[in-house]
């Protein structure tokens, strides 16, 4: 916990809206026991972000008690992979949340941080729109680091002109997020463009010899540009999170 965080709580205490077992609790605390699970305190003081959620699987039991315990501990919440059908009684404990319905994101911020405020500036380009789900997957988790994020869309090979008359959009990001599928050939385009990190993300979006996206990922791996490095099949989150660190160090 650093400084800055502990003022908080000590503000918290003073005022009456902690008690002194919290506060204790708190301060000393690296690991919240939940039931099933074991919840991270201290990756902020680690890492420099909070842990994040993934919520595929849990119930709504245990994501209410997550998120409450990471607000309790003055956190800004991301979860990722919410079901759809979780969401209304998740909002009802928790009435500030937002849920992109497309990325299947929720958040709950404790406070928000404006435009200009934002550190760095990453792109996010999709090659269709079929690729939206995981491009929006990557952007929240940029908004939700703090991160000034741009999103292009349906700029794929099949209509090579459309990406160079984007150009002036990315071509001084600090970093870029590109998300695409069948033969996962963008990447290596947008390589060829600009003097940044590329973060390439293989979709599972194709038809059969696609195989569900190891087609992309394997082309994408293979990419002879060589600012281009590959994370998993449809991880736009961990897509998401590498530029965003990447972009946040940038001129410091």
């Amino acid at each position: 916990m650093d400084i800055n965080d502990l003022k908080l709580l000590a503000q918290r205490l003073a005022t009456g809206q902690m008690k002194a077992d919290e506060f204790v609790e708190l301060v000393g605390e690296k690991t919240a026991n939940l039931d099933n699970v074991s919840l991270d305190l201290d990756r902020r003081q680690r890492c420099g972000y909070p842990e994040v959620v993934f919520g595929e699987g849990k119930s709504t039991e245990t994501l209410c008690a997550i998120f409450q315990r990471l607000l309790d501990a003055e956190m800004d919440v991301l979860a990722t992979r919410v079901a759809a059908d979780q969401v209304a009684a998740l909002k009802q404990s928790f009435p500030t949340a937002t849920y992109n319905a497309v990325a299947r994101t929720l958040r709950i911020n404790l406070s928000q941080t404006s435009t200009a405020a934002r550190s760095g500036n990453v792109a996010v380009i999709t090659a269709g729109t079929t690729d939206l789900n995981v491009a929006e997957e990557a952007r929240e988790t940029l908004d939700w680091m703090g991160i000034q994020a741009t999103l292009i869309q349906d700029v794929g090979v099949a209509g090579p002109h459309r990406l160079p008359a984007r150009l002036a959009e990315f071509r001084d990001s600090d970093a870029i997020v590109v998300v695409a599928g069948m033969e996962g050939a963008l990447p290596s385009v947008v390589g060829g463009y600009v003097a940044c990190p590329v973060v390439a993300v293989p979709t599972s979006v194709g038809y059969g010899a696609n195989l569900g996206g190891v087609a992309a990922l394997l082309s994408m791996l293979n990419s002879c540009a060589a600012n281009v490095t590959v994370v998993n099949i449809d991880a736009g989150f961990k897509a998401g999170y590498v530029a965003g660190l990447i972009a946040s160090r940038v001129g410091s």
